[in-house]
C-alpha cells in the first residue's frame, strides 16, 4: 500500500459539504487540507461543449456508475433486499461538485419547529404518538443556524423574497418561515405566466404564495468571496445538468475558485476512499484506490467525512467505527433514522401553450399554509404537513413530451396516443408536494450479506417503506394542488406522482434521502453530537444529510450547508484550539 504524506486535515468528498468545509479550514487556517473525490473533476467549460438531454436528463451522465456500486432495498426486515439496478427514486452525483452540479437549486431554508420535532409532537399529541415513530431533536436550534444560513445564501447568491424579517411579517414573502436577520441577497426570478397564474389561483383560495428561494441568480452577482457569476439565462438545462454560463450556484463555481489559489488545499479526484483508519478511538486517516488501481493511506490529524447520505453511512460501517443500530431491540446508533421524503403531484392541462421549455431551476411559486405543524389534521391522521409549488424550470423536448388528459387515448402507446401527446405538448404543468417524512424504527441502513461493490465491499442496504401516515400526507395535499389546479382554469389530470401501496425504488422521490449517522444530544441516542464530531473518536467528524434525525419537506442543501458552516465554526473555533471531544 502506498503512503502519502501526512496532512492535517482530509476530507471524503468533494461536494457542496467538503468543498465548504476545506475554503473555510484552508482560508481561516494554514492547516494543510487534502479533499478525496471519487468521481472525475468537472468544469464549467465541459458543461458548456453542449446540453444533450439524452446524455444528461435520459443517461445520468452526472450521476454515480451503479455497474460500480449500488444499494439493496427491501421492505421489511424478514424480505430479501435486491439491488437498485436503474436510477429510480433518487440520484446521487459523483465528481467535483457532487449532486450540487446537477442539483436544480430549490434553496428554502426549514422551518423553526423543525429542529425540536421530536418535542414539539410529543408536547402535542402525548401518549397518542405511535411507539413506532423515532423522531428526535437535533441538539442544534434555528436561531443558532440562521447566521450559517445567512453565509451559505450570500456565497451562493439565492435570490428570494423574505416574509418574516427580523420578526415582522411581509407580505409577498413567506410569512410563515423563521425570522431571517437579512433580506436574501437577490430578487426572485421575474414570474413565468404559469407561474402567475398559480399565485392568482392560491390567493384567491386564501393561501399565501411566495416566490421560491433559488440558486439560478436572477441578475449579475458578485458574492462576499469575489465570486462574480452572471444572471440566468432561462435556458431551461438546470435540472440534472450543470449550468453552462455559471449562473446556478455550484460547488465549482462558487467554492472551487476561492480555495484552488490557496496552496494548502489539494483537490485529488478519481479517489475513491473505503476505509476510515482508526485505532483506540482516534482516526489515523483513510484509505483509499487511486484513479490507477493503486491502494493509497492518506494520514491525517483530523478525517472529515462529507460525501452524500448513504456513502456517509456505508463508510463509518465499513470501517466498524459505531455499533450498528438493531431495529428488533432499538439498540445501537449507526445506520438509524433513514428518511427519504414524501412527494406527489397533480398535472394540470391548459387550453394554450406555456412556453414550458423555457425555464431555470428554482423558478416558481410556493405555497407554505399546508407545511410543517400547520399541515397536521389529528382527524385524519396527519402529523405534519409539507410545501406546495409550480416551477418553471424548463421541459426537455424529450423528457417533457408525453403528458396528456385522462380520456384523450386509450392507451399509452400508438397512433392515438402520439395524437394526443403532440395536441397537448406544452400545455401540461405539475402542481408537486414535498411533505415531510417521519423517521420510523424500521427504517434504517446496514450492510448487504450478500452483495458487494466493484472492490469487494458489501453493499449499503435500505430497509424501508412508507406507512399510513405518508399516504395520508399525499392524500391531504393531492386535494390542495387539485383545488389550486381547477381554480388556475385548467383541467385538472392524474396523479404524476403518488405513493403508492408501498415504497418504490423505481419512482423518483427526490435526492434528499437522509440519516443513518445522526446529530443529538447523547451518544446513545445518535452518531455525531450537535457540531458533528462523532461522540467516539473526536477526530473524526461526519458531515452533511446523514447527521439529519428525520427528513423536512424541502429541498435540504442549504439546511446541509448551515449545519456544515456550524460544525466548521465548531471544529476552527474550539477543536483545533483543544483537541477532544467537545463538550
Amino acid at each position: 500500500m502506498q503512503r502519502q504524506k501526512r496532512a492535517d486535515i482530509v476530507i471524503a468528498g468533494g461536494g457542496w459539504v467538503g468543498l465548504a468545509m476545506a475554503k473555510e479550514i484552508a482560508t481561516r487556517t494554514a492547516l494543510s487540507v487534502v479533499v478525496l473525490e471519487r468521481g472525475p473533476a468537472r468544469r464549467l467549460a465541459d458543461y458548456a461543449k453542449g446540453m444533450d438531454e439524452v446524455d444528461y436528463a435520459l443517461r445520468y451522465r452526472l450521476m454515480q456508475n451503479l455497474a460500480d456500486e449500488t444499494v439493496t432495498h427491501r421492505h421489511s426486515v424478514g424480505a430479501t433486499a435486491v439491488p437498485i439496478r436503474q436510477y429510480g427514486s433518487f440520484n446521487p452525483g459523483t465528481g467535483v461538485g457532487g449532486a450540487g452540479e446537477h442539483w436544480s437549486g430549490l434553496a428554502y431554508r426549514y422551518l423553526p419547529d423543525t429542529f425540536q420535532l421530536a418535542t414539539a409532537l410529543r408536547e402535542k399529541y402525548g401518549s397518542r404518538l405511535s411507539p413506532d415513530l423515532a423522531v428526535q431533536d437535533w441538539g442544534v436550534t434555528y436561531d443558532e443556524l440562521e447566521p450559517h444560513y445567512w453565509h451559505a445564501e450570500q456565497m451562493m447568491g439565492i435570490g428570494g423574497k423574505a416574509g418574516n424579517l427580523r420578526g415582522r411579517q411581509i407580505e409577498g414573502g413567506n410569512i410563515f418561515e423563521g425570522a431571517r436577520a437579512q433580506e436574501y441577497p437577490n430578487p426572485p426570478h421575474p414570474a413565468t405566466y404559469i407561474a402567475k397564474r398559480f399565485t392568482q389561483a392560491a390567493r384567491e383560495l386564501g393561501y399565501h404564495p411566495f416566490p421560491t428561494p433559488a440558486a439560478t441568480l436572477s441578475q449579475s452577482y458578485r458574492n462576499p468571496d469575489g465570486v462574480s457569476r452572471p444572471g440566468c439565462a432561462y435556458c431551461g438545462f438546470c435540472t440534472k445538468y450543470g449550468c453552462m454560463i455559471g449562473a446556478k450556484a455550484q460547488p465549482t463555481n462558487t467554492l472551487l475558485p476561492v480555495i484552488a489559489k490557496h496552496s494548502n488545499f489539494s483537490l485529488r479526484p478519481g479517489c475513491w476512499v473505503r476505509r476510515v483508519v482508526h485505532r483506540d478511538g482516534k482516526a489515523e486517516g483513510v484509505t483509499y484506490i487511486d484513479g490507477q488501481g493503486n491502494e493509497v493511506m492518506q494520514p491525517a490529524d483530523v478525517v472529515l467525512l462529507a460525501s452524500w447520505t448513504l456513502n456517509n453511512a456505508r463508510l463509518l460501517l465499513l470501517s466498524g467505527i459505531g455499533r450498528p443500530y438493531d431495529p428488533a431491540t432499538g439498540k445501537g446508533t449507526l445506520g438509524k433514522n433513514l428518511t427519504h421524503q414524501v412527494g406527489c403531484a397533480t398535472q394540470v392541462f391548459f387550453n394554450e401553450h406555456l412556453n414550458a421549455f423555457m425555464g431555470a431551476g428554482g423558478l416558481g411559486v410556493t405555497v407554505s399554509d399546508v407545511d410543517g405543524d400547520r399541515g397536521a389534521d389529528p382527524d385524519l391522521g396527519v402529523l405534519r404537513g409539507g410545501a406546495i409549488r409550480i416551477t418553471s424550470g424548463g421541459e426537455g423536448p424529450i423528457s417533457g413530451f408525453g403528458r396528456i388528459p385522462p380520456g384523450e387515448a386509450r392507451r399509452n402507446w400508438g397512433s392515438e396516443w402520439k395524437k394526443a401527446a403532440l395536441a397537448w405538448h406544452d400545455k401540461a404543468s405539475t402542481i408537486t408536494c414535498e411533505a415531510e417524512h417521519l423517521a420510523y424504527r424500521h427504517n434504517f441502513v446496514d450492510l448487504d450479506p450478500a452483495y458487494t461493490d466493484k472492490f469487494g465491499d458489501p453493499l449499503l442496504r435500505l430497509t424501508l417503506d412508507w406507512t399510513d401516515h405518508e399516504r395520508r400526507q399525499a392524500d391531504m395535499a393531492a386535494k390542495v394542488q387539485q383545488a389550486i389546479g381547477k381554480a388556475m382554469g385548467g383541467k385538472v389530470g392524474g396523479a404524476a406522482r403518488g405513493m403508492g401501496a408501498h415504497y418504490s425504488v423505481i419512482d423518483y422521490q427526490s435526492t434528499h434521502v437522509q440519516g443513518g449517522a445522526i446529530m443529538g444530544t447523547s451518544p446513545e441516542s445518535s452518531v455525531v453530537n450537535r457540531w458533528l464530531q462523532h461522540w467516539n473518536v473526536p477526530n473524526l467528524w461526519v458531515v452533511g444529510g446523514s447527521a439529519f434525525p428525520q427528513n423536512a419537506s424541502v429541498n435540504p442543501t442549504m439546511t446541509i450547508m448551515a449545519v456544515a458552516y456550524h460544525s466548521v465554526d465548531a471544529l476552527i473555533g474550539r477543536y483545533l484550539q483543544r483537541p477532544g471531544a467537545l463538550a
